[in-house]
């Protein structure tokens, strides 16, 4: 028996039953794409008593999901010291509220996961470069290491933003205290902040370790200030042809008043130090010489080492901060910044030439550097307290689990020319510019 056939629009044909099955698959598909997107659309609004406005609800669909869960790689550090960095820095210093929950962003643990974009400047667009940092100019041929972002655990830390940091500083200063990883903070904030303005410079010294710097169209200071122990220190022998291995007079309870002087109406302080506490020294106290430290022509002064030294550094100087009178500004530490040394010491052929970051399970952070994060930490919360009793406040820039990772970030011997007849040690201590040290300010502007 012959099937009726249907006659469609525009001369189709069509027998009943392919019809209905067409008509069924149809219908479902229909069905289903209702299903999928009600749900999608209804998800935030789950378990809720009431309906957002229509207004309420598009502002919800636009915000980012900053929830995704954390995977095996952002776990805790497996055979290594860094899974569990001794102190929780969860406090305001290094986290804050999200704009969806109460829970807490702690910017200072995490990974580097894979950017491409490029960098925010170069040695070409930025004059503020220190040459024995300027890896770029100096012929360093990968470029992997820039291709890179700090990726906290559970949220996301926001890229640095030049023009919102200028207008939060606007009218105000800021001063870096410190050694020359100071000086490198604050050269990668100017570089950083050259795609808006350069600065003038203002210092009334020739000396780059004593420089101001100042933006004319925000009325906003960037000042520095070389204080590589934080307390008084004087050289033994400063004529000496070695500028490494001489002595250092220490004077642990006195502050050195080249900054402590000079920073009443800063607005904006960051504190570091930490390298230089690993130099041959000697300890006073009340002007007596109480220890030393790598000090063994000194057969009747005690050893104390440089974890004593660098403790009591720090302890006098968050002191001398919290006596002063005029100062209100806010206070920052910038935890220490570790060295990658491999193969040997700095001075017995150790380099740094990986071109990537370590994973957390691919390294450990141990040693006198180790005891230096504690030490500061601690100096930290003792001084945080003292100061909230007096009105001043102490924020925490904790960026070192950040640069434990970053072996591949260092010039190397990419900070002067090959051919240069110059006797240079390779350096695993500074920071490429641009490179990982611009993650520091990050850090600064997500606190700011």
């Amino acid at each position: 028996m012959n099937s009726q056939i249907i006659h469609l629009p525009f001369g189709r044909q069509v027998f009943p039953q392919a019809l209905f099955s067409v008509l069924l698959l149809s219908a479902s598909a229909i069905l289903l794409f209702i299903s999928f997107y009600f749900s999608n659309l209804l998800a935030p609004f789950q378990n809720k008593f009431s309906v957002p406005s229509s207004s309420t609800l598009s502002t919800l669909l636009l915000l980012p999901n900053t929830s995704s869960s954390s995977s095996s790689s952002s776990s805790s550090f497996v055979s290594s010291s860094l899974s569990s960095f001794p102190f929780s820095t969860s406090s305001s210093s290094s986290s804050s509220s999200t704009s969806t929950s109460d829970k807490k962003c702690n910017i200072s643990k995490g990974e580097w996961i894979r950017d491409p974009k490029e960098p925010y400047y170069s040695n070409i667009t930025c004059w503020m470069i220190q040459e024995h940092q300027n890896c770029m100019k100096y012929g360093r041929p990968d470029m992997e290491f820039l291709n890179w972002r700090w990726k906290p655990d559970g949220c996301e830390l926001p890229a640095f933003e030049p023009v919102r940091f200028l207008e939060l500083v606007r009218g105000k200063s800021l001063a870096f205290v410190g050694d020359s990883l100071a000086r490198n903070h604050m050269q990668s904030l100017m570089c950083l902040l050259s795609r808006v303005e350069y600065p003038k410079d203002i210092s009334n010294t020739s000396d780059e370790n004593f420089k101001h710097m100042f933006y004319t169209n925000y009325n906003f200071t960037i000042s520095i200030f070389w204080s590589p122990f934080l307390i008084k220190a004087r050289e033994t022998n400063p004529q000496s042809s070695s500028r490494v291995n001489y002595m250092w007079n220490l004077y642990l309870d006195e502050v050195d008043t080249n900054w402590a002087n000079q920073i009443d109406e800063f607005d904006y302080l960051i504190i570091s130090a930490g390298n230089w506490f690993t130099r041959p020294s000697l300890f006073y106290e009340k002007g007596h010489l109480i220890g030393c430290n790598y000090c063994d022509q000194y057969n009747n002064v005690t050893q104390l080492t440089l974890h004593y030294s660098h403790r009591e550094a720090f302890k006098t100087a968050f002191h001398a901060i919290n006596k002063l009178k005029k100062f209100k500004g806010i206070i920052f530490l910038r935890t220490l910044s570790p060295s990658h040394f491999e193969n040997g010491e700095w001075n017995k052929g150790g380099n740094c030439v990986r071109q990537r970051p370590f994973q957390r399970n691919e390294t450990t952070f141990e040693g006198f550097e180790l005891e230096f994060y504690k030490a500061q930490i601690e100096e930290f919360k003792v001084a945080k307290e003292e100061g909230r009793k007096k009105g001043l406040e102490f924020r925490l820039l904790d960026t070192t689990e950040a640069m434990v990772l970053r072996p591949d970030g260092h010039p190397s011997r990419y900070g002067h020319w090959a051919q240069e007849n110059v006797t240079l040690y390779n350096d695993c201590v500074h920071w490429c510019l641009p490179g990982p040290v611009d993650v520091w300010n990050s850090f600064l502007l997500y606190n700011l």
